[in-house]
């Protein structure tokens, strides 16, 4: 008997027709961006470095605007944020001739893109790997990308279980899981990113001491969410007090979906690590 692919964990994947802008930069920009369709995922080869250690940037040479202050993350709104990686990742060092595998970060399911662009313009030196299902959603990211000018960041239009089965172990330092599709009716429980068997796919490229972050404001995600990482022995819960699960991590950036206040509760803010 073959093996069935895995339940969708997301619904539709397009809404309204694209943007002529939308559209010119899926077709123009997308390519340079996305994440091979098959295969490993060659680390080396996605963020290619040049002799000197410097990040080779498949945008490089066209005109960008400035992006915001090294160490500060900017909400839709404008707002800075101290970065939510800056102190607990600290940039490994390029001198001396040698050449270290920059911080890689993983976003899955980024929505229309604010939070993982703003964090990439953060960090410039780290890399940062963004997954999502919602063609629209990749649209609004690649009209971010332009316009903050990053550099760092390569797009996956699709499904996040598809990437980190060829994701080498061990690589990741951080993930983010915001607001996924929260799957309310029992029925579609099964639909929920967050299950025994995507833990383990996801403890397996993690490194250790790496941060697994997580947001809903559906309350039985959060409790779904929080009795699978609890019971799952290499992951640790980081909460030590009641603010650490009802106030967003230091750095977050909003987003547009979370601001809709679309659940039924307050968003609930979960950090996990890996053991």
């Amino acid at each position: 008997m073959e093996d069935r692919p895995p339940l969708r964990s997301y619904g539709r994947t397009k809404a309204r027709a694209l943007k002529p802008r939308q559209a010119g930069l899926v077709e123009a920009l997308l390519p340079h961006l996305a994440l091979p369709e098959e295969g490993a995922v060659d680390l080396e080869a996605v963020f290619p470095l040049s002799r000197e250690g410097a990040e080779l940037s498949p945008l490089a040479g066209r005109s960008w605007p400035a992006g915001p202050d090294e160490g500060l993350a900017v909400s839709p709104d404008g707002a800075s944020f101290p970065s939510p990686v800056a102190s607990r990742h600290p940039l490994p060092s390029r001198g001396e001739g040698a050449v270290c595998a920059a911080p890689l970060i993983l976003e899955i399911g980024f929505g229309g893109g604010e939070h993982l662009v703003a964090q990439a313009a953060a960090l410039p030196d780290a890399r940062f790997i963004g997954v999502e299902p919602f063609l629209n959603g990749v649209a609004s990211c690649l009209r971010h990308i332009e316009e903050s000018g990053v550099q760092n960041v390569r797009l996956h239009h699709g499904d996040a279980r598809d990437v980190i089965a060829r994701l080498p172990d061990a690589c990741l330092d951080l993930c983010y899981i915001l607001f996924p599709d929260p799957w309310p009716k029992t029925r579609h429980h099964k639909r929920r990113l967050i299950q025994r068997e995507f833990l383990a796919d996801l403890a397996r490229v993690l490194k250790p001491g790496a941060e697994v972050r997580f947001a809903t404001d559906w309350a039985h995600y959060a409790e779904w969410t929080l009795e699978l990482f609890t019971r799952d022995v290499r992951f640790a819960w980081l909460a030590e007090r009641a603010a650490d699960w009802r106030e967003p991590w230091p750095g977050h950036v909003p987003t547009r979906y979370e601001m809709k206040r679309l659940g039924d509760c307050a968003p609930v803010w979960l950090r996990f690590v890996r053991a």
